[in-house]
């Protein structure tokens, strides 16, 4: 491995693309300390920490979307906002991929129709920029974290002008700065400056973890040996199961038919389709996770207006409190619902991402079969019933990895920031963006007749067991 590190740094281009992918990542960290034009960043900061303490449900939205923004939105900068706007219209255009017929035949276009949809998609981007950054300075303004030169007509007009034209154009270059790296860099632009985000969250974690370390037994807010050695086997175990998840397939054999002409023959060639065990990757915890802020939220709502008011009746007050203490993070029936909703998300956009029927077309017109099935409708429904065996698998394993950072935060009382990496979006994201990364830089050494990550070095002859 570290002889292929090196290999990376003697080709020219190839360390070009690296080093120019690390410049990208480093403006996008550094733009992301630019504050905002009338935001109290001190106010800002505690109100943030408060929601998070109290567990409410605009905590649990705030840790759940800077996941998307690149880091705590306890700091509102010109990059608040992230990348989420343009990962958000991506998947909307996806999705209408699949119910309107002129995307369908964009896409059936190849790149020119790819380049038209993806203009369309830059397009919605600025237009989400444009609603999610109203809705953020909104909150701020609710929540009484303005500056007081800014709080009277003129300053509020100035504030909201200034706030959504930064949060939008911050946005808008996280995009450009994408493309770049998709052009001039190596590895998807959009995915690494996710997974950047994501990873910069990583010291504020393990500086909580020493915080609130210590040697004698676990109480308190204190953490034990016991506990900090469960967190690093924990955090080990869920790498490697997301790894398995992540490049887990299911190969089926297909024949390719032979063809004579003359005195030759061509094809008869044997290959592998392989089919992912997770389809769907991380789009079910992030649709699941999502659905799930809104109940936890509505009934936290429920619960103070019912206590506040004093002409509620006794059985609505005990209700809201049953079921706004039974939805949050960690409880049983958030969980059941969770793993719910992530098991019909995934073969939802399994549904969406995957046709047998196309599938079985493009084998038939390639010449080609698998063995034992008459290609068409037969192939299609032996295509549809592996696919949904194997997403059944799929979802299993990625619930698992979803509830493990909810039941470890309820259960060690610690905060979510921290757990997260055990599991969950954050830690799928980074794992599937890093995979990417080394097969794209193994290509490229391998292509120049370098030695890549994955050679197993010499090979160490054996003696004869007479010898």
């Amino acid at each position: 491995m570290i002889q292929a590190i090196i290999n990376i740094f003697k080709i020219a281009e190839l360390r070009n693309r690296v080093f120019f992918t690390m410049t990208m990542i480093a403006i996008y960290r550094i733009g992301f300390w630019i504050p905002l034009a009338g935001v109290n960043q001190q106010q800002m900061v505690d109100a943030a920490q408060k929601a998070t303490e109290d567990a409410s449900g605009w905590g649990k939205f705030l840790d759940y979307a800077s996941i998307f923004s690149g880091g705590s939105f306890s700091q509102s900068t010109i990059f608040g906002l992230g990348i989420m706007p343009y990962i958000t219209a991506s998947i909307i255009f996806q999705l209408l991929q699949s119910v309107m017929p002129k995307l369908q035949e964009l896409k059936k276009e190849g790149a020119s129709g790819q380049a038209k949809i993806t203009e369309w998609t830059r397009y919605a981007t600025v237009g989400m920029c444009l609603i999610q950054s109203m809705m953020w300075l909104k909150f701020i303004a609710a929540q009484g974290l303005i500056r007081p030169e800014f709080l009277n007509p003129g300053g509020m007009i100035v504030f909201y002008l200034a706030g959504i034209t930064a949060l939008t154009a911050g946005s808008v270059f996280l995009m450009w700065l994408g493309e770049q790296i998709d052009k001039y860099g190596i590895g998807n632009g959009v995915s690494l400056i996710l997974t950047a985000g994501i990873i910069a969250r990583m010291p504020q974690a393990i500086t909580w973890v020493w915080d609130n370390f210590s040697t004698s037994q676990q109480s308190g807010s204190n953490m034990g040996i016991l506990g900090v050695l469960f967190l690093i086997g924990a955090f080990v175990f869920v790498v490697a199961g997301a790894i398995l998840i992540t490049v887990a397939q299911r190969r089926i054999p297909i024949q390719q038919a032979r063809h004579t002409r003359g005195r030759k023959t061509f094809g008869g060639a044997r290959h592998y389709l392989p089919l992912r065990v997770n389809h769907a990757g991380v789009m079910p915890i992030i649709f699941g996770s999502s659905l799930l802020i809104f109940p936890s939220a509505f009934f936290g709502y429920l619960q103070s207006s019912a206590t506040a008011s004093p002409d509620a009746a006794s059985w609505w007050v005990s209700t809201t409190t049953f079921l706004n203490a039974n939805f949050q993070m960690g409880e049983y029936p958030y969980i059941v619902f969770y793993i719910i909703l992530i098991y019909f998300f995934s073969y939802f956009w399994t549904t969406i991402v995957f046709s047998p029927e196309d599938m079985s077309r493009q084998l038939r017109d390639n010449g080609s079969f698998i063995p034992g099935l008459r290609p068409g409708p037969r192939t299609a429904e032996y295509l549809e019933t592996v696919v949904e065996r194997i997403t059944y698998v799929g979802a299993g394993f990625l619930a698992i990895i979803a509830v493990i950072p909810s039941i470890v935060s309820k259960e060690m009382q610690i905060p979510f920031f921290v757990s997260s990496f055990l599991g969950g979006t954050g830690l799928l994201i980074v794992v599937s963006v890093g995979l990417d990364l080394i097969q794209r830089i193994e290509a490229n050494l391998l292509m120049r007749n370098y030695k890549g990550f994955n050679d197993p070095g010499p090979k160490v002859a054996r003696r004869p067991s007479g010898a």
